[in-house]
């Protein structure tokens, strides 16, 4: 969410802005803010001044009856008793004004990064760099579900009769497998000076609306019913959500932590054939990173994060590459963001495996995250996220680029300590 004085002052800008994300049925609301706006000053304004003439004529009152003049006092009673039933009005039309402004604000997106590319959508995403030489094995490079059931694996036919479509049993060695890489990736992040924290796996609706749009909310969110409670999709979630309604002192940033948790998901839409499998599901764990920081700091951060993807892939020898987001291909919180790509020798080509994101001070303002410098200056934090690892999904890029021509998976170096020191996984079937 933006900020409602910065929208005053700038409605071009923020028009523009909505266009750069082809959003342009939102360029309405700009103007509607601002008529609201005008309009919330204006009652505000009235209510103010409603309050100092009571504050001033209740001192009269008090002059009136000291001097035994009752009927001129019984009459500023009267006043007072019409500017209270006034002002009732005008609070209530405050509220009224300010929570539309705010439904409607938290729908306008977010001002994007210079750098970042325009474009519709993801097809317009830029390469930014390879980590890595993609190969491609002079063998045939079996479908990720059909690797990890010569291993019996995997057990999705028996998933669906429990839980329906979208989920899984990962069994033997292949869920050892999954657990080593999350315990890998948590060690991992704790030795570059990450706090690791295992959150809450359910939040409130005002944690939900103050972490993400009202579309990725719709599209991801699994709500708990009768409750006020949502299953987290991801634990930035959560994670974020721990620093709401807090003032920090600005010595103690940045916030650096590292969360495991499951994550749970709609995934609302027909996807491709690529997509089958352990690609696209409801349920998943993963591994994540999240920053709380001044905003000066907050492009040094984002680099560091995706960065430490990249560095944890290859060190379990996967080729990736990092993708620049376009603006159309932004969520509306988001300043900027880019994805990390893991190849895929089997499609010979990469697919997604992470996604960083810098998004401003949009979270922290709607959550009131808050920070105090040292002469106790007031400003919101910036907010940062990235994936670490997210298997199964991670599963198919580790199995494709570690598979050998006789069916087995080699175990990288730096991933044997928690495969009991395997250095190979050989299939049973």
């Amino acid at each position: 969410m933006i900020d409602l004085k910065f929208l005053r002052e700038n409605p071009e800008i923020v028009k523009e802005n909505i266009k750069k994300k082809f959003q342009d049925h939102k360029l309405p609301l700009v103007d509607e803010v601002i008529e609201l706006d005008a309009q919330a000053r204006k009652t505000q304004q009235e209510a103010d001044d409603i309050r100092a003439s009571r504050n001033k004529l209740s001192k009269e009152i008090g002059a009136l009856m000291s001097q035994g003049k009752k009927e001129e006092a019984e009459a500023v009673k009267a006043q007072v008793s019409a500017n209270a039933a006034r002002l009732a009005e005008l609070e209530a039309l405050e509220k009224e004004l300010g929570e539309k402004i705010t439904s409607i604000m938290m729908r306008i997106p977010n001002i994007i990064d210079p750098s970042v590319p325009i474009g519709k959508d993801d097809s317009c995403n830029v390469e930014i760099e390879k980590f890595g030489e993609p190969i491609v094995p002079n063998f045939e490079i079996p479908y990720h579900t059909d690797i990890m059931e010569r291993f019996d694996g995997i057990d999705m036919e028996a998933a669906g009769k429990v839980a329906g479509n979208g989920f899984y049993y990962l069994m033997g060695d292949i869920a050892r497998l999954h657990s080593a890489v999350i315990s890998y990736a948590r060690d991992f992040m704790i030795d570059r000076g990450f706090t690791y924290c295992i959150p809450p796996y359910m939040i409130r609706s005002n944690v939900v609306t103050g972490v993400m749009s009202f579309e990725e909310m719709d599209a991801m969110m699994y709500k708990i019913e009768g409750e006020d409670l949502y299953l987290i999709g991801t634990s930035e979630h959560s994670m974020i959500g721990k620093f709401i309604d807090t003032l920090n002192d600005e010595e103690k940033l940045p916030y650096t932590l590292t969360s495991y948790s499951p994550c749970f998901r709609k995934e609302k839409g027909a996807h491709g054939i690529e997509e089958r499998g352990v690609y696209r599901i409801h349920q998943f764990e993963k591994q994540e990173m999240i920053v709380v920081c001044k905003p000066e700091e907050s492009p040094k951060y984002y680099d560091i994060l995706w960065k430490n993807t990249v560095d944890l892939f290859r060190s379990l020898d996967i080729p990736v590459r990092t993708l620049e987001c376009c603006s159309g291909d932004l969520a509306d919180l988001k300043v900027k963001s880019c994805d990390v790509e893991a190849w895929s020798p089997r499609q010979k080509k990469y697919f997604e495996v992470g996604s960083c994101s810098n998004l401003g001070d949009a979270q922290a303002r709607r959550l009131k995250i808050r920070v105090k410098d040292k002469d106790n200056n007031k400003y919101f934090a910036h907010t940062l996220n990235n994936t670490v690892v997210a298997p199964p999904r991670m599963l198919i890029a580790f199995l494709e680029n570690n598979l050998n021509a006789d069916g087995s998976v080699n175990i990288p170096v730096a991933l044997q300590p928690y495969m009991g020191g395997k250095t190979k996984l050989v299939p049973k079937k």
